[in-house]
């Protein structure tokens, strides 16, 4: 075993972290759009059949996501499609439609309005049905959750750990806000909904899984997401959704380490692992601050992101 992976292992990181620096998002009715986000620089792309569209074009619009996988190119991005909630008519036939077409090229399932562990339960229980069915890997499909309702919030912890599938759970701000009966969705939203938004990363971070903040709505205020997603990485978060493609870079941005911080992240993890190799000290004392292994998942993270982004 190398140094670096004797560091590693005190990670106790519970699953593969999956960059999720920036989700984009996109009509799942408009393959000209889809098409657009398979080119961006998003590390996720989500196709949307909620609420991005009518219900008169609910149905066809499986059939031209089902179009989008399975002719796209991607580029490495996670390949994911959001389905309708679970308490309408639209969901099960979501699922079994676009899995059945095109189950070998989707990496995830996003599931909104989750209140609770059933809702992702029945969500796993027919994905494995039909992941037996077409002879895919069972369990390759993940599934992130959307928490944008006071349930959804008081249940963050069960949510993130119902099934091994889980991925991810994503903070939906404004389907919590009109949950609440409360009216902010701008630049003060990390103050009304602080504890919404904390609740929702220490339940990701309890279960291994990533966290992501919602949307800007002002989209074309380029500034106001900067701001959004500059707070949302300092607070935690690992990434931001996107609603309108020039977001993405300004997302990345804020959830991509800088140069130097890359550098001393490269540095401390290596002097960590000599130190406790040649001198068995487990803290040691790096630009005047103090390291020890409560710093390290926190590096490890951001040379992660760095590689990800051809930094490192």
């Amino acid at each position: 075993m190398s140094e670096q992976d004797g560091v590693t292992r005190q990670l106790v990181i519970a699953k593969d972290f999956r960059v999720r620096r920036s989700e984009l998002t996109s009509p799942g009715h408009s393959l000209k759009m889809m098409a657009k986000a398979a080119t961006s620089d998003a590390d996720q792309i989500i196709f949307d059949l909620e609420d991005a569209l009518a219900v008169s074009q609910k149905e066809a619009g499986r059939q031209t996501v089902i179009e989008a996988l399975r002719t796209l190119e991607f580029g490495g991005k996670i390949r994911t499609f959001r389905v309708n909630n679970v308490r309408t008519r639209f969901c099960y036939r979501d699922l079994i439609d676009v899995m059945e077409a095109a189950g070998g090229s989707l990496d995830g399932v996003v599931v909104p309005k989750v209140n609770g562990p059933e809702d992702v339960l029945f969500i796993d229980r027919l994905l494995s049905q039909i992941e037996e069915h077409m002879g895919l890997v069972r369990g390759h499909i993940s599934i992130e959750a959307l928490i944008e309702s006071a349930d959804g919030v008081l249940h963050a912890e069960q949510i993130a750990r119902a099934t091994p599938r889980m991925g991810g759970l994503v903070f939906g701000l404004v389907d919590f806000a009109g949950d609440i009966g409360a009216q902010e969705t701008g630049a003060e939203q990390f103050f009304y909904y602080h504890y919404a938004k904390a609740k929702t990363i220490v339940a990701a971070r309890a279960a291994g899984i990533t966290a992501v903040d919602g949307v800007t709505l002002a989209i074309r205020d380029l500034e106001a997401c900067k701001r959004d997603a500059t707070m949302a990485s300092r607070m935690g978060f690992d990434g931001k959704w996107a609603v309108y493609p020039p977001q993405v870079a300004v997302i990345n941005e804020a959830f991509t380490p800088t140069a130097d911080e890359i550098a001393r992240a490269q540095r401390i993890l290596d002097a960590y692992a000599r130190a406790d190799v040649e001198e068995g000290l487990g803290a040691m004392v790096i630009d005047d601050e103090m390291v020890d292994a409560a710093s390290l998942r926190l590096e490890w993270k951001r040379l992660a992101i760095a590689r990800k982004a051809g930094l490192a």
